[in-house]
C-alpha cells in the first residue's frame, strides 16, 4: 500500500545550501522553500533527515527482455560480446511471453528498490514471432504505476544482414516500440552498417521516434558509424533525439581523428550513453597487453558540452553475469575506470544517473522544481560525495507524491558505513 505525502522535509538539494521544504499537491511540487531550521516531520511528511534529495534514477540503457538469463543454455566462456551474442540468439528460439513478463517485471521491481523511476529498454527484435516485443508491450502497461518505460526495437543481429530485418524494425513501430535502434558494427559489412543508421534515421523521422544506436561497441579503431550517426542527426536536425549507446572504438580512435570528430558531434548535439561494467568485462578481449578497456571518452565529451549518461546494460544475462540494479555502483565504476575522481568532478557526478540520463529519454518533466511531478529520491548522504562513498540503498523513492520505497536508514558517517 503506497502512502500520499504533501510534503518532503529537511531535504537538502543539489547546489543549494541549508535545508529544504518541498511541498506536493496533486502530484506534483507545489512549492519549494527554504527551513530555517531542521523541523518535526508531521502526518503525511517524510522526514528527509538533512539527506540530499535528487530527482528519481533514470536507467537509460538495459536489456530486461534477456535479463536473468546468464548461463542459459550456457555461459559465455569467452567473455566477448559476440559469443554473448550467440548464447542469446539460441535462448532467444525458447522465449515465452511469460518468460519475458516474469523476468522483466522481477528486474523492474529491483530497480524500483533502488530508486529508478525511469527505464530504457532495447528488446530484441530479429525474432520473427516478436515474441520479447509484444510481451515488452504488456510490461509498459503493467508497471506505469511506479516506472515509465521506454522501449527500444533493437534489431540485435543486425537490419540488412538478418533475414526481413527491415520489415520486422516496421513492424515493432507499428505494435508500439518507442525508439528505433541500430547495431552498424555487427552488420555484414561495412556498407551495411552505414546504409543501416541511414535507413533507421530516416525510420525514426518518418515516425516521429527516438533513436538509440548501438554504435561502435567494438575496440576496432576503424569502426566508424557514430561519424554516420552524427551526419544524419545533424541533416535531420534530429541531435537531441538521438543517443549513441556504447561509442566503445572512440577510446581507440587516434587523437587526430577524434579532433574532427568532435566537430561533428558538437554540431549535432547526440546523446551519449556508456555501460561503463559491461564494457569493462566484454571489451578489450583480443588483446593481449596493454589491454585496452573499451570505454568512451567520457569526460572529453562533457567538456565538448555534451550529454553523456551511464547505464547498467545487462542484469546477469548472455554478455553480463554480474548486476543489482543499484545505479550508485555503476556510477562509481564508471568514475574509476573514466579518471573522474577530481571533486569537482564527483560534485556533478549525479548527473550522469539523473539528468543527463533525462535528456537522453527526452523527458519533458524531470526534476525538483514548482510544478514538476513530484518524483524524487531520497539519497544516503549530503552530498553526493558521502552519496558515493556510501553507495548504500535509497532512503525512500516518491513518485507523483505517493511514497512507493521507504527504508530505514544505514548507520553511515562521512560516508562510511559504521559497524
Amino acid at each position: 500500500m503506497t502512502k500520499q505525502l504533501n510534503a518532503v522535509v529537511n531535504a537538502r538539494l543539489q547546489d543549494q545550501k541549508g535545508l529544504y521544504r518541498l511541498e506536493i499537491s496533486n502530484g506534483r511540487f507545489s512549492a519549494i522553500a527554504t527551513q530555517s531550521e531542521t523541523t518535526t516531520a508531521k502526518e503525511g511528511e517524510l522526514d528527509a533527515g538533512g539527506n540530499l534529495v535528487t530527482p528519481a534514477f533514470v536507467e537509460p540503457h538495459i536489456h530486461l527482455d534477456a535479463a536473468m538469463t546468464a548461463g542459459e543454455p550456457r555461459w559465455n566462456k569467452s567473455g566477448t560480446l559476440f559469443e554473448g551474442i550467440e548464447c542469446w540468439s539460441e535462448r532467444k528460439t525458447t522465449l515465452s511471453h511469460d518468460d519475458v513478463i516474469n523476468r522483466a517485471t522481477q528486474t523492474l521491481k529491483l530497480f524500483a528498490a533502488h530508486g529508478i523511476q525511469y527505464v530504457r529498454t532495447h528488446v530484441d527484435v530479429t525474432d520473427p514471432k516478436l515474441t520479447a516485443l509484444k510481451a515488452m508491450l504488456e510490461v509498459r502497461e503493467q508497471t506505469a504505476g511506479f516506472v515509465d518505460l521506454q522501449i527500444v526495437a533493437f534489431p540485435q543481429e543486425g537490419i540488412w544482414s538478418f533475414r526481413n530485418g527491415r520489415e520486422l524494425m516496421e513492424e515493432a513501430i507499428r505494435l508500439g516500440a518507442d525508439v528505433v535502434g541500430g547495431i552498424p558494427h555487427f552488420e555484414f559489412t561495412r556498407d551495411y552498417g552505414a546504409e543501416s543508421v541511414r535507413w533507421l534515421m530516416e525510420l525514426a523521422h518518418k515516425n516521429d521516434r527516438l533513436v538509440d544506436v548501438h554504435c561502435d561497441e567494438i575496440d576496432d579503431p576503424e569502426s566508424r558509424f557514430l561519424e554516420v550517426l552524427a551526419a544524419e542527426a545533424l541533416r535531420l536536425d534530429y541531435g537531441s533525439r538521438v543517443s549513441a549507446s556504447h561509442t566503445c572504438a572512440m577510446g581507440s580512435y587516434n587523437d587526430a581523428y577524434c579532433s574532427r570528430l568532435f566537430r561533428l558531434l558538437k554540431k549535432s548535439g547526440l546523446r551519449f550513453l556508456s555501460m561503463p561494467t559491461e564494457s569493462l568485462h566484454l571489451q578489450g578481449r583480443f588483446d593481449s597487453y596493454p589491454k585496452r578497456r573499451g570505454i568512451t571518452r567520457v569526460p572529453e565529451l562533457l567538456d565538448a558540452g555534451l550529454k553523456v549518461a551511464f547505464g547498467q546494460d545487462s542484469i546477469r544475462d548472455p554478455w553480463y553475469p554480474m548486476g543489482n540494479g543499484n545505479m550508485l555502483r555503476t556510477l562509481d565504476v564508471g568514475l574509476h575506470a573514466c579518471h573522474m575522481l577530481g571533486m569537482s568532478q564527483i560534485e556533478r557526478s549525479l548527473e550522469l544517473i539523473t539528468d543527463n540520463a533525462a535528456a537522453a529519454l527526452d523527458l519533458k518533466e524531470y526534476g525538483i522544481a514548482e510544478g514538476l511531478l513530484a518524483r524524487c529520491i531520497v539519497q544516503q548522504g549530503r552530498t553526493p560525495y558521502e552519496v558515493l562513498l556510501g553507495q548504500q540503498p535509497v532512503i525512500a523513492s516518491v513518485r507523483d507524491g505517493e511514497l512507493l520505497v521507504h527504508r530505514e536508514p544505514a548507520k553511515v558517517q562521512g560516508g562510511l558505513l559504521l559497524q
